[in-house]
């Protein structure tokens, strides 16, 4: 049998006919085929056909310290000589999910007890899904089984963490929710404020849903909340003041777990270890990914507090076994990979860089956008951000979906060779790789200004309607 491609075809032809992209139009990408990346270097991305992009998005949201590291790439290349692959089931282990353990436990809020490796975002969330369960069971709780969590929350994909997931595309043709998942409203100001509204009254009034959605359904029905300290994928979300701080105070009050969804904001996002670090949250359990690795090597981890792994430990039911577990759980070269990769974070400063660097660019965006007669709102903190274009900022207007708009100047970014992510309310999410120089950073923001720039006849006629 010949598994080498046919020497007429090109390798977009390849993907075009054979690949399955995730969170793409099969239609449009038939009619398109795919932007082939072949290679990349600190923040910069090659093409197949050799043009040059300046990765805003780090990926998705998680090549930390950049390409091209040698260190990690060794790392990997060592380790799968040495061991290859070794699971973690029925008490075995191995040496480098042992110091991967120990590297996140040590840059991790204060209060964790072990940590239980998987593969991604995702799979952490099911995972968590199911520790809360598992955990009432252990309390003698089986009737504590919601979840709260947010609309326009990311959690993932899957059965469980989809269904956490707080946008209507994910759920869509797919039957989630699968199980019992309270959305609450989203702690964006912007758009969910009202007329008059202070910022801390809108957070009393997040609060006293909160309260409220406790009260209806019961306290002892809801197993745990969960929220990303920054959203990502719904926007670049930042919670309004003080919301954290009255979020967890309602929690404990009614012994409700707090699960941190840090799979974007740990590992120096935020210009702090983790999110949690920057908004004061001290969570029950913190689920990460991508920023482990830096994307290096599929790897997810979720971090269990104190409070769960002693029950787990003194086991009230005599199950004398955590059923629970991957194939790939503390996969060796995964977490010879996140070796790597932290001692990078560590030893270069990354995560004081990321503060440093981050506030740069959100002040030069800010500077950037200021008085546009299109954009509504520039917002983020360390290396997030995102720039919302408006039909109106005044009334806070969003265009019509159909117009396109984020999409049109995501595209004519990419054509000048910066990569944009357009989500939701034609918001242009930035999350590049943490090691961003300031002349990087100018770039990124004259670039992003001049595609603005560049379509705005079009953004001026789809604001009229």
């Amino acid at each position: 049998m010949d598994l080498n491609p046919a020497h007429n075809q090109s390798v977009v032809d390849l993907d075009r006919e054979n690949v399955l992209h995730p969170f793409t139009s099969p239609s449009a990408l038939m009619e398109h085929g795919a932007t082939v990346i072949s290679e990349a270097k600190g923040a910069r991305l090659t093409g197949l056909d050799g043009k040059v992009y300046l990765d805003g998005l780090a990926g998705l949201w998680c090549v930390n310290v950049g390409y091209g590291r040698d260190e990690i790439a060794d790392a990997i290349a060592a380790q799968a000589r040495k061991l290859p692959y070794y699971h973690s089931f029925s008490a075995m282990g191995t040496e480098p999910a042992a110091y991967t353990a120990d590297k996140v436990k040590r840059m991790a809020p204060a209060g964790i007890a072990r940590v239980l490796f998987g593969c991604s975002g995702s799979d952490a969330n099911d995972t968590q899904v199911k520790l809360a369960w598992h955990y009432n069971n252990l309390k003698g709780r089986p009737q504590k089984k919601k979840i709260l969590a947010r609309k326009r929350a990311y959690h993932g994909v899957t059965v469980a963490a989809g269904s956490l997931t707080g946008l209507a595309y994910v759920h869509t043709a797919f039957d989630l929710p699968a199980f019992p998942v309270i959305h609450l409203t989203c702690p964006h100001y912007y758009h969910e404020q009202l007329p008059g509204e202070t910022e801390e009254a809108f957070t009393d009034r997040l609060v006293a849903e909160l309260t409220d959605t406790i009260e209806r359904e019961g306290a002892d029905t809801i197993a745990a909340f969960i929220a990303e300290p920054v959203m990502g994928a719904g926007g670049v979300v930042m919670p309004p003041k003080g919301y954290f701080e009255k979020v967890s105070k309602v929690l404990k009050a009614n012994d409700i777990l707090f699960i941190a969804d840090e799979v974007i904001c740990g590992f120096g996002r935020l210009g702090t270890p983790f999110g949690s670090h920057y908004f004061g949250i001290e969570p029950d359990m913190i689920s990460v990914a991508k920023g482990i690795t830096s994307g290096y090597q599929p790897l997810s981890a979720v971090l269990v507090g104190e409070t769960v792994y002693q029950t787990m430990l003194e086991d009230p039911l005599n199950l004398n076994l955590f059923g629970h577990g991957y194939t790939y759980t503390s996969h060796p070269v995964a977490c010879a990979a996140a070796n790597a990769n932290l001692d990078i974070i560590e030893r270069e400063g990354i995560v004081a860089k990321a503060a440093e660097t981050g506030a740069y660019l959100q002040e030069s965006l800010r500077t950037a956008f200021a008085g546009d007669p299109h954009v509504g709102e520039v917002r983020g903190t360390g290396m997030i951000a995102a720039v919302e274009l408006s039909a109106d900022p005044a009334t806070r207007r969003t265009f019509d979906v159909a117009a396109g708009v984020g999409k049109a100047v995501a595209a004519e970014a990419m054509a000048r060779g910066l990569i944009v992510r357009p989500m939701m309310n034609d918001a242009l999410a930035l999350s590049p790789p943490l090691i961003l120089t300031r002349d990087d950073v100018d770039e990124v923001v004259g670039t992003l200004k001049a595609s603005v720039d560049a379509k705005r006849d079009m953004i001026a006629a789809a604001a009229k309607g």
